[in-house]
Parts: C-alpha cells; structure tokens; sequence
C-alpha cells in the first residue's frame, strides 16, 4: 500500500472510530505488553462474554489499523483499496444510523515502532488497561534501540487512563509493578508472588490417558482472592503464560461486579489462540506445541521451559526459528537461547540465518553437535523434520513471524486439511507471501 495512501487511510480511520467511541460510549480494556497480548485478550473476552455485550479485537488487530478497525467493527483490507473503501462507508454509517453497538470493547494494542501507541492514546482513553509483561529482551527493540524504550512506549497507555479508570498489572514483573508510580487509577495485581491480589499457586499439567499413551490436556491451579480459595481449570491450554492471562480476565471480571464462582466457570471455554503454544495432534503419534505466531527471547525460554516439563515422551526435539526487530542484541540473544536448550531438548533443529547462532550457543554449552540440525527456511526444515519424527515423539516448533515456521508445523502436524483452523497467518494475502 502506497504511503501517502495509507496514511490518508489511517487518519480517516481514526477520525471515524473516535467519532464511534463518543457516541455508543463503550467501556474500552486496552491490553499491552511484550508477551502474552493476545491469550489475554482472548481470555478477557471469554470470561466478559459471559456477562457482557464484547467486541474483541480479531486475531492480533493490535497496530494503527487495528484498534480503529476493531473499534469500527471493519476487516483488513490488505492492498485492496476498494475494502478499504467499504470499511470507510462502513464507518461513516455507524456514525450517522443507530446502530446495536458492543458496551465493551477489548483491544490488543502493540507497538511496532516509536509513536504508535502514543498517538493511539491520545484518542482512546481506554477505561481499563492490562499490562501483561516486560521481558529483558522485548520484541521490536530493533526499532527503538533499548528495552527502556519499548517500555516507555507502552508506559503512555497507562497514562492516559480515564481519571476513574482500573489498571490491572502483571505483580511478578517488577518493570510491570512499578506503573503503579504512573497512573492514580485503582490498581489490580495478579500473580504467583504474594504482592498480586489475584494470586495463583499449585499449578499442574492434566493428562489424559489416550490408547495407553499419557497426553497433556490443560492445566489446574489454586485461585486466592479475597479470602477465597478456589480451583481453576484451564482446558487446552498447558503453558503459565495461560494461567497469567486468566488471572487478568478474571481481575477485570470481579472488578466489574461478575461473581467470581461464574467467572471462574467461564475460562473454562477459553481455547489458547492458535500459534500460542497450541497442542496439535503430528505425524507418528507425536505431539506438537505450535508457538509460531512470534518469538522474542523470554518467549522462546518459557516454551523450551515448557518443553522439558510435559512428560511421557521419547524424545524432545525444538524446532527454533530466527528471532526478529532485536538489533544489536541479535546474535547474543541467539547465542544465550542454545546454551539454555542444552536440558531441555534431545535434538534441536534451527531455522534461518540468525538461527545460526543459536546453534552455536548449544554446541558451546555441551549440546551434542551431532543432534543438531541447520536449514535454511520453513519449508525445507518441514521436509526434512518429518522424516526425522518416531513414535511419541514431543515437538516445540517457535519462531518469528517472518520467518513463517507455521509451514514446519503443516508439514508434520497429522491432519493437515485443518490447518485453516489450527494455524496462524492461513489467510489468502499471508499464503502468497513468500
């Protein structure tokens, strides 16, 4: 899309959506952070739902067409100027007919480059906002030069809460804990540490027994707030990235009013949104944990965490893909991802040029050389990773999204005609790209 275009685009958008927001007076949960963005907007949205009228922002609707196109109920145009067309139409009508329009809106909102959620803030003035975490090496630090940049950029979302309105934090990330300072909005924490409000402890994978063979199926733990103790299932999901992003949906919940024995109901219908370590059913009666929608340093040490963790496997074998936008900090962060996947995997296959490094990392921590494996893109190391798979085998496929390792995941996953429900970035314009 030409740029004078889309900049024309961008600020009708916003025009309309603002124009939206003053007349049906929505009450907005705004969610940022560095990890986790997108499974707690999903899981606010499944405990809301409940309770609510809620619009979610689809799929990760997060940018500066994102929100507006949330807020206006519109789809991705891509680089068809006539849907871009049609969404503006679309808007405008909103704006001039009665419309039933949501009473909550949940919006993923990101940061790609400076200025992004600053300029958003500016207009949104959101009624809630969730920050979920600030890993040491967050994503996008290529185009902000320090981590204490990406942080004082989403730091403006805190700021511009409405003067009554609730900030819910992340109380196990001290980088998270200190926005309090920044805001006089009441204050939600959860966590596992003794400063959340909304504290989780006990946390377990659940199996289940298939044809003699022990599967991972979700995950339970013990929920205390307010003098409760309750149990809380979360079915298809297994990593505590999970349970953090409950923890948000079900602070927002009590907030509100919902009774928590119902909130606590309702995430069980909460499903990991896909490419967010998803559990899919590979080839030779493996298992695959399907976490290609992003990658960023903390990201990918969570899964390899995860990886070692699930037990009743023959082998572990992680599939890591090059991690994107970390300037500066790339071939370190490559290179401290091998070493830490020296325990955690039996075999470790990499992918892309910076990819290199992690291979490098693991052979200097002891990693046996003769185990590790190098290609060159997703689709070659999906070729050659299915004849490599035996029985039983359990796999962590993770990459950014540049570097497409959903292909891996096709190539080895047992029943590929579900791919458009199960994997992340299926739709036409992403299929074309190369």
């Amino acid at each position: 899309m030409k740029s004078t275009f889309k900049k024309t685009i961008i600020k009708i958008l916003e025009i309309e959506a603002r124009l939206v927001l003053k007349k049906y007076k929505p009450t907005i949960v705004a969610i940022t952070g560095s990890v986790g963005k997108t499974s707690t907007k999903d899981a606010i949205y499944t405990v809301l739902s409940q309770f609510f009228f809620v619009r979610k922002s689809e799929k990760s609707f997060n940018s500066e067409f994102g929100v507006p196109l949330t807020i206006l109920g519109c789809p991705n145009g891509w680089y068809n100027p006539l849907t871009w067309l049609s969404n503006i139409f679309q808007g405008l009508w909103l704006i001039i007919a009665p419309h039933k329009y949501p009473k909550w809106l949940v919006l993923e909102v990101g940061a790609g480059k400076p200025g992004d959620i600053k300029n958003t803030a500016s207009w949104l003035h959101p009624n809630v906002v969730v920050i979920t975490r600030f890993p040491d090496m967050p994503v996008h630090v290529e185009f902000f030069g320090t981590s204490q940049a990406v942080i004082r950029e989403k730091t403006y979302l805190v700021e511009a809460i409405a003067h009554d309105g609730l900030l819910v934090i992340n109380a196990d990330d001290p980088k998270v804990l200190e926005l309090k300072q920044k805001s006089k909005a009441k204050t939600v924490t959860f966590g596992f540490g003794n400063d959340a409000m909304l504290k989780a402890s006990h946390d377990s994978i659940a199996y289940e027994d298939r044809e003699g063979n022990s599967v991972p199926i979700g995950i339970t733990f013990r929920l205390d707030y307010g003098g409760n103790s309750i149990p809380v299932t979360l079915n298809d999901s297994i990593s505590v990235n999970h349970i953090y992003a409950a923890l948000a949906a079900l602070s927002i919940a009590v907030e509100n009013g919902c009774n928590l024995l119902e909130a606590v109901e309702a995430i069980k219908k909460y499903h990991t949104p896909p490419g967010r370590l998803s559990l899919i059913e590979g080839i030779k009666n493996s298992l695959l944990i399907d976490d290609t929608y992003n990658a960023s340093p903390a990201a990918a040490e969570a899964a390899l965490e995860l990886l070692k963790k699930i037990e009743g496997f023959n082998r572990r074998i992680a599939v890591l893909g090059d991690m994107l936008e970390l300037g500066k900090i790339s071939v370190e962060a490559h290179k401290k991802i091998g070493e830490f996947a020296v325990d955690k995997a039996d075999i470790l296959v990499v992918v892309g040029p910076r990819s290199k490094m992690i291979a490098e990392g693991a052979k200097s921590a002891g990693f046996n050389a003769k185990n590790i494996f190098e290609y060159a893109d997703a689709t070659i190391a999906g070729v050659e990773l299915e004849k490599m798979l035996s029985t039983r085998d359990l796999i962590l496929i993770k990459g950014s999204q540049g570097v497409r390792m959903e292909r891996v995941v096709e190539k080895v996953m047992a029943h590929p005609e579900k791919k458009g429900e199960l994997l992340v970035r299926q739709e036409k314009e992403w299929i074309a790209k190369k």
